[in-house]
Parts: structure tokens; sequence; C-alpha cells
């Protein structure tokens, strides 16, 4: 027996080292193949990149993987302790496998053989780790032998928490969510730190399946598998009784985040400053790189410059009637399913869509869209309310020209028409007014013209009803809105404000064709200074100063500003018929409210990659000094201004005095009200008025914006820069300046300030009528003879008499000698 016992023994340990040694080879040759855990070292995920406005407020982001990356110390011990609780807890103690678990896992899975099921796992967080970055997801003997491998030498290589580090910030959550820290924003909007009890149980439940815990389509199965979680935490020690039973009581609580951008408002900067990105650094920085951006926007000046683009373009639009009903749906049943499919304009939340319900002589009945759930289910309560006649008489014109003016709602709209409402008074009111997307367009920036930094922009009514950013991608004509520009170069090219030139007719001949270029409503002025042609914008006037300056020296000037890149020399140039947009507008008329520096706009006033480092930033100026260790006395440090003077001081003041003269009693008048604040801008209007600009300035603030339709076609009578856009620029700059200091245009030293008679240009006599103060530069003054532009030589009074009847009554009230 026992020689017998022995032979067994033998024969067992020869097949016991035989199937050592099969297993040493197989895992041998397994482990001849395995990744370099090296490369843990050197981990770098995608990252999301964040946009900020210029106070800090998350603006957008960008992401093809929403992930924020966390360091270990940043993630609370109660968030850990969720994950360690639902996924390994024994994750501090083992070397990388849990033994322990593993066994538990195969009696599981022996029991559950030919059952159906699906086998239990049992790897440990490491195990994840080293399956997530170096391996793939099949279910394989080798691949989980290759798995454990991996897990035992990454255990020798890094710290547990540099393990839980890679782990949390590599794991999907759903949503597109990556990581904790996404994670953590995506599903209860607010930081890692601000995580409750039950908030880490939910999101440290998601890994082992985010679409089966769906907080919205699996709401219960997500709230059962919540609280197996506490129980574990509970079970584990690291929460008490009493605080997991209160976590389980909590809802989910989940309020999916808005994938869009984040600042109300904002959406038009976030796209441009997106392009921006993809041109400057490419798609996969952008998308992976983690870049955090700082730009330039304010975002109250933002809410601003909506509110009085939108207010402009509906005013406009509402006056030439009713385009009808956004659609019709029908009304046999429950009408809010069917209006809750119909898109509304998520950007503008002040408006709702409705359905009409019933229609009478003084109201309409209607029903408001009901909201949907996170999961798309459309709410039961059926909201309703009513528009008064007197709140929609605007659309009792059709814009179509179909129907005749009525005076009551009734052939304006029917059962069953699908509209824009806006509410009156509070929340609790029933009270709304008619409203309807406009099809007019416009853009609005406004800058700083210190910096170049833009701080508010506005590419048309809404994001949602058109992406096209008419800000800066629509190619417009300018109109007389870059006639500032034209009288700039004759500034510095030897003429005066008081300079007079030639207001009449004209023709110009070339290449057998004539153009007769006329004044915006025909009439002419004969003989007037340059102030009196840019305060009335006179296209006769700008020609015959444009043909006797060279219209080499305008395009010059035109180029050097920034409103064109090329500019081809010809006269009809000089009343803006080229294109351009309202960006590179607002950025050339900043050149002329600072001073005359050269100035580059931006959106973006700083980028850091995904380490923190500055990688771009828009101040180039230099500051000496300004990176002294300590105070020894020093002077304070000065910035270095090292721009481009591109326009002389005193040009760029006489331009600004004479634009000053637009506001006050030009084609602007009483259109433009700053409470006394020093001002000055320029209308512009296209041929057929197919164009309204207003482009204006303080001494701290520059603002421009156009309307027009997208295809180009006439505005309509009375659809001028002054009557459509001043008014506009009026709204945003009165809420945009009402709390900025009060500062004055600066007369630069040397400057010399001479009465001068408006009509003649010529010196003005004490207490002679129609004067005006002009500044005139070092070496220049008035005229000693009344010479006038675009005619022969120097004319006598009595020659100036039988041409211009403004002249001769200008004549009658100087005094003698004058000429």
């Amino acid at each position: 027996m026992v020689r017998l016992l022995g032979y067994f023994f033998g024969i067992a340990c020869v097949l016991f080292l035989g199937a050592a040694a099969v297993v040493a080879v197989y895992i041998a040759n397994v482990a001849k193949d395995l990744p370099d855990y090296a490369v843990l070292n050197s981990y770098a995920p995608p990252v999301t990149t964040r946009v900020h406005a210029g106070n800090g407020a998350l603006m957008a982001e960008y992401a093809k993987e929403k992930r924020l990356f966390l360091p270990i110390q940043a993630i609370p011990d109660r968030v850990k302790a969720a994950f360690l609780s639902a996924e390994d807890k024994n994750f501090y103690n083992h070397p990388g496998v849990d033994l322990t678990g593993l066994g538990r896992a195969i009696l599981v899975n022996l029991q559950n053989f030919g059952s159906g099921r699906r086998p239990v796992g049992a790897s440990t967080i490491t195990q994840q780790v080293a399956k997530n970055f170096l391996l793939t997801s099949d279910q394989t003997i080798d691949r989980k032998i290759k798995e454990a491998i991996l897990s035992f030498r990454i255990e020798q290589a890094y710290s547990k928490d540099k393990i839980l580090e890679l782990y949390l910030n590599e794991i999907f959550f759903g949503l597109n969510s990556y990581g904790i820290g996404s994670a953590s924003l995506t599903y209860f909007n607010k930081s890692v730190t601000e995580l409750t009890i039950a908030e880490s149980a939910y999101l440290a439940s998601l890994p082992k399946g985010p679409a089966n815990y769906h907080p919205f389509r699996h709401p219960d199965a997500a709230l059962e598998r919540r609280n197996w979680v506490i129980d574990r935490m509970v079970e584990n020690g690291y929460v008490s009784q009493s605080d997991g039973e209160d976590a389980k009581k909590q809802p989910l609580g989940v309020t999916a985040r808005n994938s869009g951008p984040s600042l109300f408002a904002s959406d038009y900067f976030a796209e441009a400053v997106r392009r921006q990105l993809i041109d400057q650094y490419g798609e996969k920085s952008l998308y992976e790189g983690g870049l955090s951006v700082r730009t330039s926007l304010d975002p109250q000046m933002q809410l601003f410059a909506r509110k009085a683009l939108q207010d402009g373009l509906t005013n406009y639009d509402e006056r030439r009637g009713f385009h009808g009903p956004v659609k019709q749906i029908s009304m046999s049943g429950d009408w809010g399913p069917a209006l809750a499919e119909v898109p509304a304009l998520s950007d503008v939340p002040e408006w709702r869509l409705a359905v009409v319900l019933a229609v009478s002589s003084d109201s309409v009945d209607i029903g408001l869209q009901p909201p949907k759930d996170g999961g798309g289910k459309v709410a039961a309560q059926r909201e309703r309310g009513s528009i008064a006649a007197k709140d929609m008489q605007w659309a009792f014109r059709s814009a179509a020209g179909d129907r005749k003016t009525t005076k009551s709602p009734v052939g304006v709209v029917s059962a069953g028409d699908v509209v824009y409402v806006e509410r009156l008074g509070g929340d609790n009111s029933t009270s709304y007014r008619l409203r309807q997307p406009p099809k007019v367009q416009g853009g609005l920036v406004a800058m700083d013209p210190k910096t170049g930094r833009v701080l508010a922009m506005v590419g048309g009514f809404s994001y949602a009803q058109s992406e096209f950013n008419r800000a800066t991608q629509a190619m417009r004509q300018p109109g007389s809105s870059f006639k500032p520009f034209v009288y700039a170069a004759a500034m510095d090219n030897g003429y005066t404000p008081a300079s007079v030139i030639m207001d009449a007719p004209i023709e110009i001949v070339s290449g057998g064709q004539v153009w007769k270029p006329e004044n915006y409503g025909g009439e002419v002025g004969g003989p007037s200074t340059l102030r009196s042609g840019i305060e009335n914008s006179r296209n006769l006037m700008t020609v015959r100063l444009a043909n006797d300056l060279g219209m080499n020296i305008v395009a010059e000037y035109a180029e050097r500003f920034g409103v064109y890149d090329k500019m081809p020399p010809l006269l009809a140039m000089s009343l803006g018929s080229g294109e351009t947009t309202v960006l590179r507008m607002v950025s050339a008329y900043s050149v002329i409210a600072n001073g005359g520096k050269q100035i580059k706009p931006t959106l973006i006033d700083r980028i850091q990659d995904r380490y923190g480092k500055t990688i771009f930033k828009h101040e180039e100026r230099l500051c000496e000094g300004c990176n002294a260790g300590d105070w020894q006395n020093q002077e304070e440090p000065n910035i270095v201004d090292n721009r481009e003077q591109v326009l002389d001081p005193m040009t760029s003041y006489q331009i600004t005095s004479m634009m000053q003269g637009v506001i006050q009693r030009g084609t602007a008048a009483g259109k433009v009200d700053l409470s006394g604040r020093d001002v000055a801008g320029k209308t512009g209007t296209t041929n057929d008025e197919k164009d309204a600009w207003f482009v204006g300035f303080t001494p701290d603030l520059v603002a421009g914006l156009y309307l027009g339709f997208d295809t180009p076609a006439p505005l309509g009578r009375g659809g001028t820069g002054g009557v459509l856009s001043a008014p506009i620029f009026n709204e945003f700059m009165q809420a945009a300046v009402k709390d900025m200091p009060e500062s004055k245009f600066v007369v630069p030293a040397g400057m010399n300030m001479i009465a001068i008679n408006r009509k003649t240009g010529m010196a003005a006599a004490d207490g002679e009528p129609g004067t005006i103060i002009e500044a005139f530069k070092p070496g220049t003054g008035p005229a000693d003879s009344f010479s006038v532009i675009g005619m022969d030589g120097t004319m006598a009074p009595e020659e100036i008499l039988r041409t211009s009847p403004q002249a001769n009554q200008a004549v009658q009230t100087n005094t003698p000698g004058l000429f």
C-alpha cells in the first residue's frame, strides 16, 4: 500500500510539474507580447477644451470625449469611497488581483453554468486600468491572463493613488462623459467637491453599465443600483447607517447639463472662437487638447447688444406685417404632443410657441407649448393664455400683401396655427403678445478701441434660427459709413475740415460709360465745407474729394485701417461700394477713436494648454520693470506701446469732431443721445437702401452694426442708417456706457481751435452767426479766399453768387471783406 501510494504520489508530482510547465510556457507565451505599462507614466487622455468669458464664466466646451482631468488630491474621500464600494472594496489591500473576489466569482459562474446568464467578473480597479489603457475588451481567457499579469506589474510600478487617479479619469459614465470631473458636471451640474453621498453613489454605479442605469430611460434600475452602492458604503464603514438611510431617501436629482453654450446669448461669439481655434491649432487640439481659453466677451454687454439688435430687427419686421403662422397642426384630440414636436428658438427664451385654440374679434385663445422631461416625455399639464387684439395690431397687415388691413384678429390667424408669443406682465400672467422671427437680419460688434478686444458680438436675430454670423462672415457694402476714411486720408494730406468742395452734379466717363453719382434724396448744396460733407453724407462732395486726392491714396488708407485687404482704386469705392464686414469696420473706427494707433481685433485674450502653460496672449505691449522682485524706490513701470501709428492723432481728432457733428446736426441728428457724453459716428446707406449701417464711438467704446436681408433687397422707404441703425446703436450704447466713467475726446497738444463760418469755411468775426469752432493742425487755418475744390481755380465772390444760392446767402450775412 505504501509503495502504491508512493507510486501514485510520484505520478501526481510528475503530472503537476508537467501541468505547471505547460502553464508556465503558456503564460510566458502570452506575456511576451504584453504592451509596455510604462506608457501610463505619460498618460494624456483627450481632455475637454473650455472657453470662458472675460469674467471667467464658462461659455462653451468642445470635446470628442468630455473629460476634465482631476488629480487624485482633488477628488474627495466620499467620492473615492463610493467607487471603491461599488467596484473594488479591497483595492488598497490586494496586489492587483483580488483572489478572494476571484474565487467567489468562479463559484457563482459554476452555479450559473448553462443558465444563459452572463458570467460574473471579478476585475479589480487595477485590472480595469490594465484593460482600459493597454488591452482590448475581448471576453477571452488570453485577455484575462494578460490583464492579471499587467495588474501585478502596474501595482509594483505605481502607487495605489496613482492607479485610482487613472481609473477615475478614464472611465465612461454615459452621456458622452468620461472621467469623474466631467460626469459630475454632466449629471449634476456641480463640481466633484460638491457631490453628496447619494450623487457620488449614483455616479459610482454607472461604470458597470451607463445605458442600463440611464436616469431618464431606466430611473427605477438607476435608483436601485444607487441604493445598492450606498448600502456597500455603509457596510464598508465609509458612511454611517443613518446617513446612508437619508441618502437612499433622496431622488436621483439628475439635472442633465445642456451641451450648448453655458453662457446665455454667447452662441455667435463662441462659434467664432471655435473657428479661430481650429484655424490656429487644428481640430485635434480643440477637441482633445484640454485648452483653457479666456475670451474678451463681456457677458453683460453681450446681453445689451443682443437686446438692442433684436429690438431693431423685430421693430422693422413688424412694421411690414405678418408673415403667417410657423406651422399648422391638427386640433383633433390633445394638441400638446403635436405642438411639443415643433422646434422652437432655443436661444430666445422670452418667446414661446403656442397654438391658436379660438379666435374672436377682440382676442385669440392660445395653448402654450408643453415642456419635455430629460427622457423626451411631454408633460401632461396644458397651459393656456390669450392675446388681446391690441397686442397683435401689427399683424393686421399681411407682409405678403395678400390680405387687406383688418381691424380684428379674425382672418389673421385661425385654430391650429402655431405662432410665437411673448408673455406680458409677471410670471403668473396669462396675457401674451404675438411675435414672429424677423426675415431681416443684421450684425453688431462692440470693441474696446484701446486694445481691440471684442466685448460683444451678435451675428443675427437668433443662432437657433441661423448660425451664419453676420458680424464676421457677411460681406456687405458699408455705404457712407466708409466716408470717414476718405476724409481722414484728405486731412492727412493737406486738407482741413474747413476746405470747401463743390456739391453739384457730376458725370464721370470711364470706358465709354457714364457714371452719375447722386446725393441721397437728389438735392445738392453747392460749395460746402468738408465738415458739412461728412455731416450730411454728401456723395457728390466725397467723389470730388476722392478724385482730387487720388484714389490710390484712398485705397492705401482703407487697407491701412483694415477695411479691405486690397481695394481697387475706383472712384465708386469712395462711396463704400466695396464689401467688408462689421468686425472690420468697427476695428477701423477704433483706430480713429484711439488716436490713430493700429490695433488687432481679438476675441481671445489668453490660451493655456492642459498643464496651465500660456501658449497665446493677445497683449503684445511691453512692460519693463513689471516683474521686479521687490520695490527699491524705483518709478512705477510704464507699458511701452509699440503699436504702429497709422493715422496722425490730430487727424483722428479732426475726423472725430466732424463725426460728432453727424450726431449733433447731421444724418443721425436726434437719433443718438448719451446724456451729454462725447459720442461720434457715421451713418451708412447703400444703393436702393439694401443695407443700413451705423458705426460710432465714445472715447472708451466703439460699436457698429448693419441691417439688411441675407439676400440683398431694398429695405423700403426710409430704410437708411439714420432711421434704422442709429436707434439700435443708441439703445445699446445707453445701456453699455451707463456705468462707465464719463470721459471726453482729448484735443491733441498743438491743435488750434478757430471759429469759422459754417458755410464758407473762412474765419468768422466775433459774434457772427452760423459759426463753429473748428480744429486746425499747426501751420494750417481757414482760407483767406473762397477756394472751391472741384472747380477751376479760385473763384471770386461774384462768381460764387452766380453759381450758388447757398453762398449768396452766406455772403449777405458776413461782414465786409470776409472774402
